[in-house]
């Protein structure tokens, strides 16, 4: 399988630049193809099962329904995944902070120092990993994708402690401004983490901010945060609104490809630091690729169709070198041992250089929705194959093709299960 998976990305590196196939013949390819059907009956499936991210995780996540809730809109109880959506606001802090997740009082089994709690929610407890600066972002994506499928825009007048959702999303976008914002960037900030991750690289407590962190600026993040202020200013209820969240939507387009952009190497610099580096002065992090930044970047409408073409390249001929199963690679190269702290992952093991179809499927999904669509085929088979051989949805992957995390892992599916409907829409329509 691994050799076979080298030659896919051997071809792919040398043929991304010549002609495609003929759009006929490789739109009746995708719908000959049984794989796709396999893996989407196996999402849908899963998500006949509930609500929680995934084997292992008895925890409502903003994260992860955000890449999953539409599926799970046809295939669970609207009602259910609406009162899921609106647990996320009874937690909402006095600053417009949202947290990360929730669970049922019975469920909260481990040791978390800074448990949230409601008064109006009495029967579960929040949490949040404080190095990331996506949980507010997450949650307004996933309300326009709940509304798309449900036709339910009343949601956004519910009330939740005496504010409207639409209100308390305002008040999300706020927190992120006052809180994680730096104003000599013009960007957001968080920690310093790997890639997208949730794992903080100096160690410490790993998933929450102490003294050892070091405060950053990322294109993950921003990206996030501009796709929810498409969002916000589709949700405004007026024109002054309106005009709000699109010139805030502006100014972070602007910043992100101005601060964060790498024009003479096409790609992202993995960091900028507020006041210093937690790594080495001869460690040279430009030196990182970052795949799942850049899949969301590009979701944000942050590159053309050449920088695009640019990144695909490096993502696959980092996905050779690395001997990684797809592109769903976080790092490349991951960052070494010598430069992380203590209890942080080894390079090629989860955040540092694992591969998560979780991203991949993103990525996937977005070279359909640019043109590259014989290239999103090939790239997915990898995936698709690894669902069908281990009959399951796992979290993530080993550069081995060991699966690893959690083995119905919601994430993966919906992001597949996505990535499938838009290759065949696509078909169907160029086979007309």
């Amino acid at each position: 399988m691994k050799k076979v998976t080298i030659l896919i990305f051997s071809i792919l590196l040398f043929s991304c630049a010549t002609h495609r196939e003929n759009n006929k013949d490789l739109a009746q390819k995708i719908l000959n193809d049984p794989s796709l059907g396999k893996v989407d009956q196996m999402a849908r499936k899963l998500m006949q099962k509930g609500f929680y991210a995934g084997s292992g995780y008895q925890m409502v996540w903003a994260r992860d329904l955000n890449t999953f809730i539409e599926l799970s809109c046809e295939e669970y109880d609207t009602k259910v995944i609406r009162e899921n959506l609106l647990m996320f606001f009874h937690f909402q802090r006095e600053n417009g902070e949202m947290l990360d997740g929730y669970v049922r009082k019975e469920g909260f089994t481990w040791n978390d120092p800074n448990p949230y709690y409601s008064q109006t929610a009495p029967g579960h407890v929040g949490f949040k990993n404080t190095v990331e600066t996506d949980q507010e972002t997450s949650l307004i994506q996933a309300i326009p994708k709940y509304i798309s499928k449900t036709n339910d825009h009343s949601i956004l007048e519910e009330y939740i402690a005496s504010k409207t959702v639409y209100h308390r999303l305002s008040f999300a976008i706020e927190y992120l401004f006052n809180e994680r914002y730096s104003e000599k960037y013009g960007l957001i900030t968080g920690a310093t983490t790997f890639d997208w991750g949730d794992v903080q690289v100096e160690g410490g407590t790993v998933v929450d901010i102490d003294e050892l962190t070091h405060m950053s600026i990322d294109i993950y993040d921003n990206a996030m945060l501009l796709i929810a202020l498409e969002n916000m200013e589709e949700f405004a209820p007026n024109i002054n609104e309106k005009q709000r969240w699109k010139e805030l939507h502006s100014t972070i387009k602007t910043n992100s490809k101005k601060h964060l952009w790498d024009s003479e190497k096409n790609k992202f610099i993995p960091h900028i630091y507020i006041e210093e580096s937690p790594f080495s002065n001869d460690f040279d992090e430009n030196e990182i690729h970052y795949h799942g930044g850049t899949a969301v970047a590009i979701e944000a409408g942050l590159l053309t169709n050449k920088e695009i073409s640019a990144v695909l390249s490096h993502m696959i001929n980092n996905v050779k070198l690395s001997g990684a199963p797809s592109i769903g690679l976080t790092v490349y190269p991951p960052y070494p041992l010598i430069e992380l702290g203590k209890n942080v992952s080894l390079p090629y093991n989860y955040q540092n250089g694992g591969d998560w179809t979780w991203f991949g499927g993103r990525m996937i999904q977005q070279l359909i929705a640019y043109g590259f669509v014989e290239e999103a085929y090939t790239l997915a088979q990898p995936m698709f194959d690894r669902v069908l051989k281990n009959d399951s949805f796992y979290e993530l992957y080993k550069v081995d093709g060991t699966p690893a995390g959690s083995s119905e892992f919601k994430g993966s599916a919906g992001v597949l299960s996505k990535s499938i409907e838009m290759l065949t829409d696509w078909a169907e329509k160029s086979n007309e």
